[in-house]
């Protein structure tokens, strides 16, 4: 690898979140703040490939700090957790642009659905793409070259809750399968200007890797009514694979992925806030010796109406914290977000960033639908049973079960019927036997 592209690879890197040099750059001199951060810079950081992994795709969850591994309640479950997609309310469709630093950007195209026969079961996908210009010009001024920097990610998702039941919500688990692909410019000869064949092709990469989460949901000091759980706990681990380079020459492996370890809960002890938090390991499976430091990160989400709500997070990587706040609304089944970051993880100075997503909501293939229908049939069975017309009670709850086969209170409330109607028959049985 010549200067030239150990520079430019080194300059790409050195934007996507190169926390320690923007530490030194922000915090120049003996402040306080420098002294209380400084020693949290990390060594290690920046010396992993595919670092367009590591940004989100923008909207709800920066609002959130990106604090989201444990809440995961929207389509941005597949940059965090591939297991929340069984955990869907709505299918969805969702577009999201992230204007990162530097003429950087991040598009990103996702879907996710859960299917109508096995409502435990989901599917998702995204197509994501990091793109830089690159412009290179000669000793005498002129443009040598120019394109684009890019790093292009695709993934399939699979997520599914095992033991679903009426108290116990269940666990849910998943795996995202990732593809990526790194495209670099060729760029000019240093000694005629002209492009060379295959340069950019020589320091291009292409990655494999996988997704694994975890997702749990349950009910802890809830103090309000709601068929929701009020708590989650999500773990996840990102980026396990490895990417390849020199595929004009002779093909090496690449430095390691930046493989992420992360656990997070969120927790609604009371309506409207919502709470979250995350903490998240990075990992180098290249060297397992040489450690990086975690960073944790946190949001708050605050629902004003059924289609209002403001977000607000905060985090801190390395040495260099970042701020957000958001505001996201839905209309006609479009859901907005608007984000605004400041940033100083991403920038050598105090970076204004925004981001932006809008997601179609699909619907639930009639899964709301099915469930007030099921609430109906138990509610008519409970008056039935209230009426001593058991067998009434237990067409109703029998019905409700055909249609939720976990509906506890049903299946319980058929056992009860059956247990009065044996009982009302033995006694029936036993006042003949004292009259003979």
């Amino acid at each position: 690898m010549n200067l030239k592209t150990r520079f430019f690879i080194s300059a790409i890197f050195l934007i996507l979140l190169c926390p320690k040099a923007a530490t030194l750059s922000l915090f120049d001199g003996n402040d306080p703040l420098t002294e209380l951060l400084y020693p949290l810079t990390d060594s290690n950081e920046g010396e992993t490939s595919f670092r367009s992994l590591m940004i989100p795709f923008g909207g709800r969850t920066e609002s959130l700090g990106n604090a989201y591994t444990g809440l995961c309640d929207d389509i941005n479950y597949l940059r965090y957790n591939p297991a929340a997609g069984a955990l869907q309310k709505e299918g969805q469709i969702a577009l999201f642009h992230n204007s990162w630093i530097a003429d950087s950007k991040l598009d990103t195209i996702a879907y996710t659905t859960r299917f109508s026969k096995i409502p435990s079961l989901s599917f998702g996908t995204y197509l994501s793409c990091f793109y830089l210009p690159f412009t290179e010009y000669n000793m005498f001024g002129d443009r040598a070259s120019a394109g684009y920097y890019s790093e292009t990610t695709g993934a399939l998702n699979v997520s599914y809750n095992f033991f679903e039941g009426y108290d116990f919500k269940g666990l849910a688990l998943g795996m995202n399968l990732k593809a990526a692909w790194r495209s670099v410019p060729n760029y000019a000869d240093d000694d005629t200007g002209s492009l060379i064949s295959d340069s950019g092709l020589s320091q291009s990469a292409a990655a494999l890797m996988a997704d694994f989460g975890l997702m749990m949901q349950f009910n802890f000091f809830k103090f309000y009514s709601s068929r929701d759980p009020n708590v989650r706990f999500g773990l996840a681990i990102q980026n396990l694979g490895a990417a390849f380079t020199g595929f004009s020459q002779t093909i090496t492996q690449d430095s390691p992925l930046p493989t992420l370890a992360s656990a997070g809960f969120s927790v609604t002890f009371i309506k409207p806030f919502t709470l979250s938090l995350d903490y998240s390991q990075p990992l180098n499976l290249q060297n397992m010796n040489e450690f990086l430091l975690p960073y944790i990160s946190t949001g708050i989400s605050v629902r004003f109406t059924s289609f209002l709500q403001f977000l607000a997070g905060a985090g801190i990587k390395g040495g260099n914290p970042h701020i957000n706040a958001g505001f996201e609304f839905e209309v006609a089944k479009i859901r907005l977000n608007f984000n605004y970051t400041l940033d100083f993880t991403t920038s050598f100075a105090p970076f204004n960033k925004f981001s932006l997503s809008a997601k179609i909501l699909m619907g639930d293939k009639g899964r709301s639908i099915t469930s007030r229908k099921v609430d109906e049939y138990y509610t008519e069975g409970l008056m039935f049973y209230a009426d001593g017309e058991w067998e009434k009670a237990i067409e109703s709850w029998e019905k409700a079960v055909k249609l939720n086969k976990h509906f506890s209170p049903a299946i319980l409330g058929i056992k009860a019927a059956k247990y009065r109607i044996e009982m009302l028959e033995m006694i029936k049985n036993s006042l003949r036997l004292d009259q003979e």
